[in-house]
């Protein structure tokens, strides 16, 4: 029976999938229905119920909707302008210095709205004119901001670590905020890298007046006040002022006053279009993880997160071997499915097999959230992409060749991340954390 249920499950939903039927109704459809079938209807439509209300009624959870908020104070507030002349302050003449700017500058605002989107269309906008100006090619300037737009998603604070915690029964959020820097950092720098070589070839070097003394400073002034938010928050997470779930509502007051009332860049009459856009990304995402709770009691039910694990390691039980065909398979899910439901899924599914073969849950956090950040920037369905090209007003087909160098520096910074614990264990355990 237990086969039976699963091969309705795993048909149910990629059949409601394949008629573009919204991924939430996707899962607790195909669960429901499972649920029904296979135990009796009263049954199921009770649990199915009390699994999609106690799935989001989870103090560690609250967090999510305060961070969308902040994200959303941040991308109205302004901030884009002011982090993209402190990485310009500091990456100077160097060749293709716009180019590392556009990158320093999707790092440093991604991580602080957390979302690659808006890191894709708040710095692109303003870096995508500018580069076009100084003579760069527009699809490599396109494929640049759409390639590292994803990097905040693991530089923190960021939502999908929060996801990954309630998926995976409890990882400490804190630790994982913390497992995120370097791997993210990597992303940049490689990209970078890549950005640097390309740009040398072609001659690019900005033409700009040197700034004084006094214009440098106030550059740097002008974006302390942005960085603070990260300091403040991971500050007081690890000092102990504040939990992760407390950080989020500091987080929103923090970037609130200061959009509103140092930048003055938001009005108090815009405050209703910020507050019903975070709203209803809050209940979307809420929906998806309970809907993912009642499709983690059918998984139990049905045992198929421990006949996958059976199938892998019967496969082979070679951990590299297993890790690949993992990196494989969610790599293929990334381009066609959003980063929450995917981690709700697959992370009950694939946290037994990564248990049996040794590999710290954290590390696989890291890895799972940066394998589905790639996700994002591939076709067909990814997200950061279209957007960026929509920011460059430029065809898909037109950038993804400029693409190509990039894509290779992130998978090279994957299989460092996947390999080498040290990448995303080393910091959590210096700061005493793991």
């Amino acid at each position: 029976m237990q086969l039976q249920a699963a091969l309705v499950l795993i048909i149910l939903f990629f059949f409601l999938l394949a008629m573009s039927v919204p991924v939430s109704f996707c899962i607790i459809t195909s669960a429901m229905i499972t649920i029904i079938m296979f135990l009796t209807p009263q049954f199921g439509m009770f649990i199915s119920a009390q699994k999609l209300v106690s799935g989001i009624d989870s103090f560690t959870l609250l967090a999510v909707p305060f961070f969308i908020l902040a994200g959303q104070l941040m991308s109205s507030g302004g901030i884009a302008r002011r982090l993209i002349n402190l990485a310009e302050l500091f990456l100077g003449k160097v060749p293709g210095s716009l180019a590392l700017t556009n990158i320093a500058g999707n790092a440093m605002f991604g991580s602080l709205s957390g979302s690659g989107i808006a890191a894709a269309t708040a710095i692109g906008g303003v870096m995508n004119p500018l580069e076009k100006e100084q003579g760069y090619d527009e699809g490599f300037s396109a494929a640049t901001n759409i390639a590292t737009a994803p990097v905040g998603q693991l530089i923190p604070p960021t939502n999908a670590f929060i996801v990954y915690s309630a998926a995976s029964g409890g990882a400490s959020v804190a630790t994982l905020f913390m497992a995120g820097w370097i791997p993210g950092l990597l992303w940049a720098f490689l990209c970078m890298i890549v950005a640097f070589l390309y740009a040398k070839k072609q001659g690019y070097v900005v033409k700009r007046e040197k700034l004084t003394g006094a214009e440098a400073a106030k550059v740097v002034w002008e974006a302390i006040p942005s960085l603070l938010l990260i300091v403040i928050i991971i500050g007081g997470i690890l000092s102990g002022y504040f939990t992760p779930t407390e950080a989020s509502g500091v987080a929103v007051i923090y970037a609130f006053i200061l959009s509103a009332f140092i930048y003055k860049s938001i009005q108090l009459k815009d405050m209703k279009a910020i507050l019903v856009d975070a709203a209803v990304m809050t209940t979307i995402v809420m929906l998806i993880i309970g809907a993912s709770s009642v499709l983690s009691f059918v998984l139990s039910f049905t045992g198929l997160p421990q006949a996958i694990s059976s199938l892998m390691l019967g496969v082979s039980d070679n951990k590299i071997v297993i890790l690949l065909l993992i990196n494989v398979i969610l790599l293929i899910v990334g381009t066609f499915m959003d980063m929450a439901p995917a981690l709700l899924i697959f992370t009950p599914i694939f946290l037994p097999v990564i248990t049996n073969i040794g590999m710290d849950p954290i590390q696989f956090g890291v890895m799972m959230v940066m394998n589905l950040s790639i996700g994002t920037v591939t076709p067909p369905v990814g997200s950061v992409l279209f957007v960026g090209c929509s920011v460059a007003k430029l065809k898909v087909e037109d950038v993804i060749s400029r693409l190509i160098p990039y894509f290779a520096a992130i998978l090279a910074a994957l299989l460092f991340v996947t390999f080498v614990p040290a990448f995303s264990t080393w910091l959590p355990t210096v700061l005493g954390l793991m």
